[in-house]
């Protein structure tokens, strides 16, 4: 009844998660009713009884009805698993075109299934996507046995699949494939010369698994198919110029902590050390072409001794450089006063060196992404480095994101870095985001632990609704109000202790981290206990389901870095119960420890839905500090006076609501951030589907041929003469679809430069604000107007010289190549920020917590600003000069350091 009470109140406040699960509800119980005339049925009735009710229309109310008795009875035989009533109602809401949240442990993967299968019995083909390999992998066996005993085809795609693999996995009635994967098989069924290359089928079903983690936090990282160019290393000396910059006098970083750039000063450091570098090379050149003359001249014994000197100069330069070198950098380590600072402006005040002439925009380029990869981006935390690789982790799930990358300038950097081997970079020759993905497919369902959360993205992004399926048993797990600290060292400690003390009791523990580095430094602090525990984190993700299905043995202590996907369920007492079930339950169940709180309140929630499993006991407290990242990065302390206990931790209302106020503002940032990313992508959208259409018509009719026999008469009617009308139809059409691939790779390049810089436009429209977003429509939708037309023009002229002959088109020696090798990656949208990095100032003013804009009045003397954490005191109280800011230098990088 209440559960009843909530969803109407939510239908009469239009709130997403509203969905009346009344008509579900009764023809579940239809579905009971009918289970019994089922039952007696063998398995070879049981299966040509659902061969009867195959149609290409869709199942109707009756048949959906026989056809979930038929599928609960075939699970129960086939797997040992009776679906219960909520996930034949979960089935019911996919089968509308629902996303249906089911909380962890009640039974998502078979209610998929028996959807998938209702799909494919309707005449549907279905792609259920995955997150990753390892589940799309382990789901499509487990249910294997279902999906047979139902007569319906079931086939998986990992990243290790041939492309004859991939084809034949397509053509099964459901494949479960990663979401990744099918979007990476797209992209390359994009640029195919021959239809017979094609892997995938037409987009019809897509029943997304942990659909809110695939639809809103994936959304944001496009998918590249990329073709390869060169190597793009990363000049020594860029590398070595930028570790000599120092944070707040060299280089600023945004309070969002996503952008950096250098200061007038850095400028000139920079030019200075480039201006030497360049009069270096400039003198070596100049020894070289000296010797080279000499040796003409004079002969080899001249040459020797000319090379000899040459040498003693060269040397003498370098000690020189070196020296000017050393002396800037001592006199920028002893921050130097003002009349120093003084001297060395009038020395670089006109470099002979320019950073933003016209002729030296590559190195002002290397010198902007060396600064962002050494600055802004953390090893053990935006990265690993394993193997000789740099591998970046995936922020929302604590994995390593495999074949992720980021643009080829940046990843460059990062790897010069970390001096690992650079890896090959190329053009990108198409790309698509996980939205334009999934909207192909005529029908998307899909379901998840968390969905009414971000029940409002969904229905704007995607135009589907939430189904909130009851739990089977009452959910009884306490939820405990989080503790809230002063400082990340105050927190650490209680939390160890906090631990330590659960843990003499013998009662299994989960502990969520968020990243690897924090990971690491909590298990040496529970070394240090001597708390015996396991890690798992992305450097050893493959291990994960062993680790995660243990978590629930008593006395058992896991420290995972994001729990968001993992897919295994953590049953009390172990994977099959058996290690002292009884004794985690008198213990109270698991219990699940938040080192912080998320940027997202979903993703605490999904960590909290670890404990308490089908009615098992369970528990969750989150441990946060107002010196988290969350807190620092998305609130503001004006107004905040707290008072820590002895313990530093924090209880007042003005504190706490500062948290929750952080936490609302990232979320507000998160999902502006997708709004920006998807209107950026939607004019790309519409234009690829105007080109995909004409390059349809090139690959399976004769447009090329028609085209080009009107724009080249004679030479076509001459090739068709020499080696017949087929040849040169193969080889009109190779080159029609050579153009106008190349045409698209280099507006995509275009798009990709124009986007990096379209927020300056805003600046030059005066008392006259200009919106980025048009002024990039107006841009792009320009560039693109005369693409097609200007393809064909290439394709005429190319025709006109290429070598075709009997045994068809020589690409190569014709002009237009194909790219030598492919690969396909995932790529951080513009790291380096566009209008969408603005969104969290404007949120921070627009979103004000009430205990922010109405302080307490405390007394001067009863609070010291030094109590707060120092990336919380508010610099704008400062007024001190100019000077006084220079002389505290040291102290600015050591607070940057901490703050990045």
């Amino acid at each position: 009844m209440a559960l009843k009470i909530a969803s109407r109140f939510r239908r009469l406040l239009q709130r997403p998660g509203s969905i009346d699960l009344g008509p579900y509800e009764r023809l579940t119980q239809l579905v009971g009713e009918a289970e019994e005339s089922v039952q007696p049925l063998t398995d070879e009735e049981l299966t040509e009884s659902v061969e009867e009710l195959r149609t290409t229309g869709g199942l109707h109310e009756d048949e959906q009805i026989e056809f979930l008795a038929l599928a609960r009875e075939a699970a129960n035989r086939a797997i040992g698993e009776r679906a219960f009533d909520g996930q034949v109602v979960g089935a019911l809401a996919m089968l509308q075109g629902r996303i249906v949240e089911m909380a962890t442990g009640e039974g998502k993967t078979l209610a998929g299934a028996i959807a998938a299968a209702g799909y494919a019995i309707g005449g549907r083909k279905v792609h259920v996507l995955a997150v990753n390999d390892y589940l799309a992998k382990r789901d499509a066996e487990w249910m294997g046995p279902v999906y047979e005993l139902l007569g319906v085809t079931v086939s998986h795609v990992g990243q290790v699949s041939t492309p004859e693999e991939r084809r034949e996995a397509y053509q099964a009635e459901v494949c479960y494939v990663p979401v990744n994967e099918i979007g990476f098989d797209v992209l390359r069924d994009r640029l195919v010369t021959d239809v017979a290359d094609r892997v995938t089928v037409e987009a019809d079903v897509a029943l997304v698994d942990e659909a809110d983690s695939v639809l809103i936090d994936e959304a944001r990282v496009p998918m590249v198919l990329a073709g390869a160019t060169r190597t793009e290393a990363l000049d020594d000396d860029v590398v070595q110029i930028v570790r000599t910059l120092r944070a707040g006098v060299d280089y600023e970083i945004d309070g969002d902590g996503r952008t950096v750039a250098l200061t007038d000063r850095g400028t000139d450091k920079v030019e200075q050390a480039l201006g030497a570098r360049a009069q270096e090379a400039a003198s070596e050149a100049a020894a070289s072409e000296a010797a080279a003359a000499d040796d003409l001249e004079t002969g080899s014994s001249e040459t020797d001794e000319s090379a000899t000197q040459d040498a003693v100069t060269e040397d003498a330069t370098e000690d020189a450089t070196e020296d000017a070198v050393t002396e800037d950098a001592t006199e920028d380590a002893a921050g130097g006063d003002s009349e120093t600072d003084s001297v060395t402006a009038d020395v670089v005040a006109e470099p002979e060196f320019n950073l933003y002439a016209d002729e030296n925009v590559d190195r002002l380029t290397q010198i902007n992404v060396a600064l962002h990869a050494e600055v802004l981006l953390r090893r053990d935390v935006d990265y690993l480095v394993r193997d000789g690789k740099v591998s970046l982790i995936n922020n929302n799930r604590g994995r390593v994101a495999k074949l992720q990358r980021w643009p080829d300038g940046l990843q460059a950097a990062v790897e010069a870095k970390e001096a690992v081997p650079v890896s090959d970079s190329g053009e990108v020759l198409d790309s698509i985001t996980v939205q334009a993905l999934v909207k192909r497919y005529k029908t998307l369902c899909g379901m998840t632990g968390t969905a009414v959360v971000v029940g409002e993205s969904l229905q704007e992004f995607y135009e589907v609704d939430v189904a909130v399926v009851p739990p089977n048993k009452p959910n009884v797990r306490k939820d405990d109000q989080d503790r809230l600290y002063l400082t990340v060292e105050q927190k650490n400690e209680a939390l160890v202790k906090h631990i330590g003390v659960v843990h003499e009791s013998g009662r299994p523990i989960l502990i969520g981290t968020h990243s690897v580095e924090e990971s690491e430094q909590l298990s040496d602090k529970l070394e240090a206990a001597e708390i015996t525990h396991v890690v798992l984190n992305a450097k050893n993700d493959a291990e994960e389901a062993a680790i995660i299905a243990e978590a629930g043995v008593p006395g058992t202590v896991t420290v995972s870095t994001q729990m968001a996907g993992r897919g295994t369920d953590i049953r009390l007492g172990g994977r099959d119960e058996s290690k002292d079930k009884e004794k985690a339950i008198e213990l109270g169940g698991l219990y699940v420890i938040g080192t912080g709180l998320h940027a997202s309140r979903r993703l605490d929630d999904q960590l909290r839905g670890r404990a308490g499993r089908q009615g098992d006991p369970g528990g969750t407290l989150f441990f946060a500090s107002l010196a988290d990242e969350l807190v620092t990065r998305y609130s503001v302390s004006s107004g905040l006076r707290p008072h820590p206990d002895d313990t530093g931790r924090l209880t007042d209302r003005k504190s706490v609501a500062m948290l929750e106020h952080a936490q609302r503002v990232a979320d507000g940032a998160n999902a502006e951030l997708h709004r920006t990313t998807w209107q950026y992508n939607r004019l790309t959208g519409q234009q690829r589907a105007i080109l995909l259409e004409t390059r349809e018509k090139v690959l399976t009719e004769d447009l090329a041929a028609t085209e080009l026999a009107e724009r080249a008469k004679e030479r076509y009617d001459e090739l068709v003469d020499e080696i017949g009308e087929d040849v040169v139809k193969d080889a009109a059409r190779r080159i029609a679809l050579g153009h106008l691939d190349r045409r698209w790779t280099d507006h995509l390049a275009y798009l990709a430069d124009l986007r990096e810089g379209i927020h300056l436009r805003s600046l030059a429209g005066g008392i006259v604000h200009l919106k980025p977003i048009d002024e990039f429509n107006k841009s792009a939708i320009a560039s693109f107007d005369s693409l097609i037309e200007d393809s064909w023009k290439d394709a005429a002229e190319t025709f006109g010289t290429a070598e075709i002959t009997a045994d068809g088109l020589d690409e190569e020696a014709s002009g237009i190549p194909r790219p030598t090798a492919t690969w396909t990656y995932l790529i951080n949208d513009n790291p380096f920020g566009t209008e969408a990095d603005r969104i969290l100032g404007r949120l921070r003013n627009a979103i004000k917590p009430e205990s922010v804009s109405e302080p307490e009045e405390i007394l001067d003397e009863e609070f010291d600003e030094d109590d707060l954490p120092e990336e919380l005191r508010d610099a704008d109280d400062s007024d001190d000069s100019e000077d006084a800011d220079e002389a505290e230098a040291g102290d600015d990088d050591e607070k940057s350091k901490k703050k990045d």
